[in-house]
Order: structure tokens, then C-alpha cells, then sequence
């Protein structure tokens, strides 16, 4: 295994914003026992990452609780629900009964077969303790601490709102294409509210946003969020291309304004769920 931690945890105890942050997808640990079952080389994977979306959280974040995944996407991907393991490359997924999901008959699921155009990732297939080991030492723990964080956030706040933050290739020109997308699985994990403000602040920005298409949110947004108790979350994809160099691989110029778009995105969803707090700080 190795020494890296499976993801930090940063923020106090007691939580002092109702806003909790997490980035699932930015890992850059690749373990030596997957380094050593690829059949592509390990730079082949950078496509699973979201690419240093982790930089732009960790300096927008103030003193907000923040779950940030180090293991890479490719070792487990948290965004995933247990269930969708791959019987192409996993021993102990189920074969038959439940139906796959789209993402999971892609090569996308709890552990990903596929890494964009360098195809299949794997020379053999993984045993069913390999899988589970990821699933208690990984998986679990994360989804635990997140829990933990919008439970202590909502016990002091009465409401919780979860900013899962991912990043996206580009999805067209961009003059003619949206480069942040809010998911909410078409208002199944927020109050719209929460959403159309986070719209505005992209808008005022000079962005152009999209709602739910073609991301509306993965299994963090259906685990976690639960309305109806005060507990929401929102899925936001950045185009890579707004933060990243012209290779979409290491910080670039636009680097400073995505930071203060997500400060931005923090604060309103801080002022809408606690009215007048910001004012009165």
C-alpha cells in the first residue's frame, strides 16, 4: 500500500460555515499494486483525474470543511456506488440481476476499466479482496467523513449544503458551449434557490453555465443529499481549459479568477442558506 493518507480532511471540529466542500476526483496517489496491473503507463490515467481541481478549492477555501480524495480515481472512484463493480475486470462483481448503469457499461465504474482514448487500463482482473480492500480503506471512509461533516454542519446550522467540485474536458468551442456545469439530478438534491444563485455568480463572471446537462450529479449527490432534512448538494464541473494550460495538464493563467469564482460560489451559498450572516460578520 502506501503512506499516503486516502483523502485529508480539513476544517475544524465544529464546523463554522454550513457550506462543506468536497473534491473526489483530483487524486494523485497511484499505489504500486496498481502501477503494477496496468497494461498502459500510469501517465495514461491522467484523463480520469480531474486535473488539479484540487488547487482551486484548496486556495478558494476559507475555514469551510473540505474532504479531499489523494488516492487516484483510478485505484476507486468515490463518485461510484459499491454496486457497480465491473464483471469485465472485477471477480467479485455480480453477474446478471441488477442493471448496469450507463457509466458503469462504459468502463467508468467503482473501479474504472477504461481511461479516455488509451482504452482498457488493466492486464488482469482484479480479485474480489483487492476490491473490497479499496472499498473499507477508501470508499467507506470517505462517504463516513462526509456524512460526519454535513451532520455536523446541520446540527449547528439547521441546514448543510455540499459543493462537490469536479472538473470537465472541454465540451465544445466556447463561445458557443457551457464551461461550468451545475448538477442537482434535476432537483432531486437542492433547493432550487441554491442552485440559481450559484448560476448567478457564474453568470456575473462572464460564464456561460449550464444546468444539469450534461452532468446533473453522480452517487455523492444521491448518497448525501437529503432536502427534505436541510441537507442539499450541488455538483459543479469547471472546463478544464478555464484553469489549466493550453495541454489541459498544470495550473495556467485563469488559474486566480476560477479560485475567486468558487470563493464567490462559497458566499452565496453561505448567504442564502444563512440569511444576513455575511452581513453581520
Amino acid at each position: 500500500m502506501t503512506a499516503t493518507p486516502s483523502f485529508l480532511r480539513l476544517g475544524p471540529e465544529c464546523p463554522t460555515s454550513p457550506i462543506v466542500l468536497s473534491v473526489p476526483h483530483a487524486g494523485r496517489d497511484y499505489p504500486s499494486a496498481l502501477v503494477s496491473a496496468l497494461r498502459i503507463p500510469p501517465i495514461a490515467l491522467r484523463p480520469l483525474e480531474d486535473r488539479h481541481i484540487d488547487a482551486v478549492a484548496l486556495a478558494a477555501r476559507q475555514d469551510e470543511t473540505m474532504l479531499v480524495a489523494q488516492r487516484a480515481r483510478a485505484w476507486i472512484d468515490l463518485n461510484r456506488g459499491e454496486h457497480e463493480r465491473d464483471p469485465r475486470i472485477d471477480e467479485g462483481a455480480p453477474m446478471g440481476g441488477q442493471p448496469q448503469s450507463a457509466k458503469l457499461r462504459s468502463g467508468l465504474g467503482l473501479i474504472p476499466r477504461r481511461a479516455g482514448a488509451s482504452g482498457e487500463i488493466w492486464h488482469r482482473r482484479l480479485t474480489d479482496d483487492e476490491v473490497m480492500a479499496r472499498i473499507t480503506e477508501d470508499h467507506r471512509p470517505y462517504h463516513a467523513a462526509l456524512s460526519e461533516a454535513l451532520t455536523a454542519a446541520h446540527r449547528r446550522f439547521g441546514i448543510a449544503v455540499l459543493l462537490d467540485l469536479h472538473s470537465m474536458p472541454p465540451l465544445g468551442p466556447p463561445e458557443t458551449s457551457p464551461r461550468i456545469v451545475l448538477g442537482d439530478r434535476f432537483g432531486k438534491s437542492a433547493m432550487s434557490r441554491l442552485v440559481s444563485r450559484l448560476e448567478g455568480v457564474v453568470r456575473a463572471h462572464g460564464i456561460a453555465v449550464a444546468i444539469n446537462a450534461p452532468y446533473a450529479g453522480g452517487h455523492i449527490l444521491q448518497r448525501h443529499a437529503d432536502p427534505r432534512r436541510g441537507i442539499h448538494a450541488i455538483q459543479v464541473e469547471f472546463d478544464r481549459s478555464l484553469y489549466l494550460d493550453a495541454r489541459l495538464d498544470q495550473p495556467g493563467a485563469g488559474l486566480s479568477t476560477i479560485i475567486g469564482v468558487v470563493r464567490d460560489m462559497i458566499d452565496a451559498l453561505a448567504d442564502e442558506a444563512l440569511p444576513g450572516q455575511l452581513a453581520a460578520e
